[in-house]
């Protein structure tokens, strides 16, 4: 329903709330019967919900970085840490006099391949402990229950070093994250000009969360522990797949726990009048739909492209309405810099959701998503095309950056011996950069998927691909206008047959 009319408050303050790999299937505003989560129901209520807002630049680091520029990034790079040339959104914001504090246990901010997004804002947080993070030493090899699944290697490893360490809720990084978030709001509740991004790894896998919420989904399981699903096709049974889709609903639950909290606060405080609220993701996550678990080796099939977003804009007062408007993850930070009212950079690509919230005006005609070295897709919100690599070697292919970082290390030497000048780019502001080549990563295998086109009206599911030729014209056509736009270089469009 619609509210008052637009007006700008005399205070401003934002706070985004960011979770990792929430499926939208999984949550009651989008359908999720079953799973315990009225706090994001609550927020639906007193905020707009988004029904067709996609991932860019995939995953988590890839969407961090599009969460900073506006801009798409999975053309030129995989993962890697802001460059040096990059625009920041909290950066802007600091340089403009709006404070920005971020509190986190997204655990990759520790990595080589994450190291310089945190740097950005005038103060930071951070919690230990997510996905066989490194933090606590012991020699000694921990004890390891029978289970399927998990990380591998060292991750899993170092998973049951520090488990024994969090044997309450508020030992949780997540308990602690929000609890920090909430401290912010206390403290600087009557402050003005402020952005606070409490940002949260659950509900990545593992799966781990306290016994109380759990118990919120009894069922009759006896197998082996099984919290962490692997990046690869189900090969579990039908129990064991339920059981790691209830493992999964707990940690929603106690997403939704911590969600309340910051609700609480915003009501407790009056903050709904004068500070804009978003609830986003990175992506989803596949719970074995399409017989699949997890994300990046398989196409990005709608669990995991098409995600959750909320926004209230106080601007706007628009609650408990729907919009369809077509957005993504590069729409956020020029959304935060227009409510702030900080000039938006041209090499920003997104666009600010203000009208869309206030009137659900359109956004994009059609979106740009990937991964780099995977599918390149599009959609209009209709259709939704994956151009897979003609090749099995996926070449050619190449990484474009000034800073010489891999996930979690450095590029070797023999790597650094490929590099070659290229550039500049459009987004680069004038500055060269180094050409290294590279192979897709490990679990990206999307020539053997191949090219796929679906229609989304008549199969929600994404169950028949859909063979049309003027319809793949028409998206084709799409494909290579965000391509251009995105200033993608000439052979990402060779990687998958297409001509400039």
């Amino acid at each position: 329903m619609e509210g008052r009319a637009p007006s700008r408050p005399n205070h401003m303050k934002a706070i985004l709330v960011f979770f990792d790999s929430l499926n939208r299937r999984f949550i009651p505003p989008y359908g999720g019967e079953g799973v315990k989560a009225p706090n994001f129901q609550r927020l639906a209520d007193h905020a707009v919900t988004f029904t067709r807002s996609y991932v860019g630049s995939m995953p988590c680091i890839p969407a961090r970085r599009e969460l900073h520029t506006g801009r798409y990034n999975f053309l030129h790079r995989c993962w890697g840490p802001l460059e040096p040339f990059d625009v920041s959104m909290p950066e802007l914001l600091k340089q403009k006099g709006i404070y920005t504090h971020l509190v986190s246990d997204h655990c990759h901010y520790w990595e080589d391949g994450g190291a310089t997004y945190h740097g950005r804002y005038n103060s930071w947080e951070f919690f230990r402990g997510q996905e066989g993070d490194p933090w606590k030493g012991q020699v000694r090899d921990p004890e390891i229950p029978d289970s399927i699944g998990g990380g591998g290697g060292n991750l899993w490893r170092q998973e049951w070093v520090n488990r024994p360490f969090m044997k309450h809720e508020e030992d949780w990084s997540q308990t602690q994250t929000f609890n920090a978030g909430l401290e912010f709001i206390e403290r600087n509740r009557g402050e003005d000009n402020w952005f606070l991004q409490i940002e949260c790894f659950d509900p990545h896998p593992p799966f781990f969360a306290p016994q109380k919420y759990r118990d919120l989904y009894p069922h009759d399981y006896r197998g082996p522990l099984f919290d962490w699903p692997p990046y690869a096709r189900v090969s579990q049974t039908p129990e064991q797949v339920e059981h790691a889709r209830r493992e999964y609903a707990a940690l929603v639950s106690m997403c939704d726990a911590s969600l309340g909290r910051v609700l609480d606060a915003m009501d407790r405080n009056d903050l709904w009048k004068d500070t804009l609220l978003i609830l986003a993701t990175d992506h989803g996550f596949l719970l074995g739909e399409h017989d699949e678990w997890a994300f990046c080796r398989t196409p990005f099939y709608n669990e995991v492209a098409n995600t959750p977003l909320f926004v209230w804009d106080p601007r706007a007062g628009r609650r408990g309405d729907r919009c369809d408007s077509l957005v993504q993850t590069i729409d956020l930070a020029p959304t935060l810099l227009e409510f702030f009212g900080v000039t938006r950079p041209p090499e920003v690509q997104g666009v600010p959701l203000r009208d869309a919230l206030a009137r659900n005006a359109p956004v994009h005609d059609t979106v740009l998503f990937g991964i780099h070295g995977g599918h390149v897709n599009c959609t209009d919100g209709r259709y939704v095309y994956m151009r897979a690599p003609v090749k099995a070697d996926n070449e050619p292919l190449f990484d474009y950056t000034l800073v010489p970082m891999h996930m979690r290390r450095r590029f070797s030497p023999d790597e650094l011996k490929t590099l070659e000048p290229a550039g500049p780019f459009a987004f680069t502001r004038g500055s060269k950069v180094w050409r290294c080549k590279t192979h897709n990563w490990g679990w990206v295998n999307a020539h053997a998927h191949g090219t796929l086109l679906f229609d989304l009206e008549k199969d929600p599911e994404q169950r028949a691909p859909l063979q049309d030729r003027a319809v793949e014209e028409k998206m084709l056509e799409h494909l290579r206008r965000l391509m251009k736009a995105a200033d993608a270089p000439p052979e990402q469009y060779a990687r998958i047959g297409l001509k400039p």
